[in-house]
């Protein structure tokens, strides 16, 4: 098959590799679509540790089973379609026995630390993947991870019902945070960002207001604020909009090495709360109820996908911050 494979940090190939077979309890899934986020430009950089080389990368996917391994429930006959959480908790360590699997010690994930799905196939345990109705193509199946990453955030965020919030950030997370927000009740959500382009999609799918910075966003204060970007900066700016009895919920992903500047005697004196939020968290079931149902504006998200040998290309894009989510189709 052809995948696209990692040698090592900035070792790119577009090659044919053998096909994989199942394992006990395992799938193999024929990926339809697989989009590409921040944590694969860490891998492609060498900043995501997990990660072993060479691999195939690809978290995000949704395909159609095309074999099953010994072991697998009998209600998997093949030709199903499915998204795929691709979480992989050993169940074992403190942080799984006390619920919190994605804070699992021995934390594994198809496409970060095994191989994973920017190729024609990928091997997948059977109890990951989720069926997908008709109604869901296989780029909306691809978006349900990223969604049930939004899904968890918003249950670490709390009760939104009634708030004015605001969300920095109008990329992939925070468009599909923009919308769960609202779905949750929020009075009013507005979004953040430098790119004028990112503003009109969130306008497009919910945001109340849209400013360039934190100062133009029309509000003096803001009792929930979510910072989706990961940039020191942009969290301090976040913080700074809160009113007494606040919360802000860390949501992008910042480098390992990066520190802001928050007050401590204002989290004591105003009672802020700051909370953070990482991956999955049996929030995919979830994610594709939600997906199902049409509740998620995906059409403003997405565009054409890229083909599997296209992969430096799509990469390219996403450096420069093109178009919202990007996708590959391995099948193409």
């Amino acid at each position: 098959m052809r995948a696209v494979v990692w040698e090592k940090p900035g070792e790119l190939k577009v090659t044919e590799v053998a096909d994989p077979a199942p394992g006990h309890g395992e799938l193999v899934v024929q990926v339809g679509a697989c989009g590409i986020c921040g944590t694969d430009l860490h891998i492609a950089d060498g900043e995501f540790p997990p990660t072993p080389y060479p691999i195939i990368p690809g978290h995000e996917f949704a395909g159609r089973v095309v074999a099953l391994g010994d072991g697998v429930p009998g209600e998997w006959r093949g030709g199903e379609r499915v998204a795929v959480d691709p979480s992989l908790f050993c169940g074992h360590c403190p942080a799984c026995h006390a619920g919190r699997g994605n804070l699992c010690a021995n934390w594994n994930a198809i496409g970060d630390t095994v191989n994973g799905a920017f190729a024609e196939y990928v091997t997948v345990p059977a109890a990951n993947a989720y069926p997908l109705p008709d109604s869901v193509d296989d780029q909306q199946g691809a978006l349900i991870e990223p969604l049930s990453c939004a899904v968890h955030g918003l249950r670490r965020i709390g009760p939104v019902l009634g708030e004015d919030v605001l969300l920095i950030g109008a990329g992939t997370m925070g468009l599909l945070l923009l919308q769960l927000l609202n779905r949750a009740g929020a009075r009013s959500v507005t979004v953040v960002d430098r790119k004028a382009a990112r503003l009109e999609v969130a306008k497009a799918v919910g945001a109340a207001s849209v400013a360039g910075d934190v100062t133009g966003a029309g509000r003096a204060t803001f009792g929930v604020a979510v910072d989706a970007t990961g940039v020191p900066a942009a969290i301090e700016a976040a913080f700074g909009g809160l009113a007494r009895g606040g919360r802000l919920m860390i949501f992008g992903v910042a480098s390992a090495d990066a520190a802001v500047s928050l007050s401590p005697f204002r989290i004591y004196n105003d009672e802020i709360t700051v909370v953070g939020s990482m991956a999955v968290l049996n929030s995919f079931g979830a994610a594709a109820d939600l997906m199902a149902a049409g509740a998620i504006d995906t059409g403003p998200l997405l565009g054409p996908p890229f083909a599997l040998d296209q992969f430096p290309e799509a990469l390219t894009s996403v450096r420069n911050g093109e178009g919202v989510k990007i996708q590959v189709a391995p099948g193409g």
